[in-house]
């Protein structure tokens, strides 16, 4: 736990909402993903558009952005954010859908429960949209993958690692960026033609 307690309990052990207002508004992005599991005969009629109740996908691409745009609905101590950008993806794999969410905003607090909000409800629409050819479907691994922006920075989970940690990548500094793309493409900055 940090130094700071407990941020969502007030003095007399209530809950309350933390006060953002004196943070500055930044660019803020987040990441999540789950799987919806299935039977293989159920991933290929989703990936051929072939269910009964319709677009599987284009329907859990709908819900998974109103649920991004109404999270503090539902999550109470969330903050109510202008939500910019809402991404929603799927990978078919052989027994299952991914679905991957990148949320995106300017604002004071981050997108984190946006972007996982947005994932669940996307994989549980994919559940109602399959569920009378398929009951033995799994909704899983929902985790937080990447988030951007704010104090504490750039968080990312490695690679394949969701038992993993986010672990915090600090952005490089963009003189450090110009000589890294420099290096790339070979100029030389001494180099009085380059």
């Amino acid at each position: 736990m940090s130094d700071r307690g407990l941020t969502h309990l007030d003095p007399l052990g209530r809950a309350r909402m933390v006060d953002v207002t004196p943070k500055e508004a930044t660019h803020r992005r987040a990441i999540a993903r789950c799987k919806v599991f299935m039977l293989p005969e159920t991933t290929a009629k989703v990936a051929s558009n072939a269910m009964s109740k319709g677009d599987v996908l284009g329907a859990a691409r709908i819900a998974g952005i109103q649920a991004a745009k109404r999270t503090a609905d539902m999550i109470p101590l969330c903050h109510p954010l202008l939500v910019g950008a809402v991404t929603i993806n799927f990978n078919l794999g052989d027994n299952y859908v991914e679905v991957e969410t990148q949320v995106e905003t300017v604002d004071r607090t981050g997108v984190e429960m946006e972007a996982m909000t947005a994932c669940a409800i996307a994989a549980l629409t994919i559940y109602d949209m399959c569920k009378s050819t398929d009951r033995s479907m799994v909704v899983g691994e929902l985790a937080l993958w990447e988030k951007t922006g704010g104090r504490s920075g750039h968080w990312r989970r490695p690679p394949g690692a969701l038992s993993m940690p986010l672990v915090n990548t600090p952005m490089p500094k963009l003189d450090q960026l110009d000589d890294d793309i420099d290096a790339l493409i070979g100029v030389d900055d001494d180099d009085p033609l380059a």
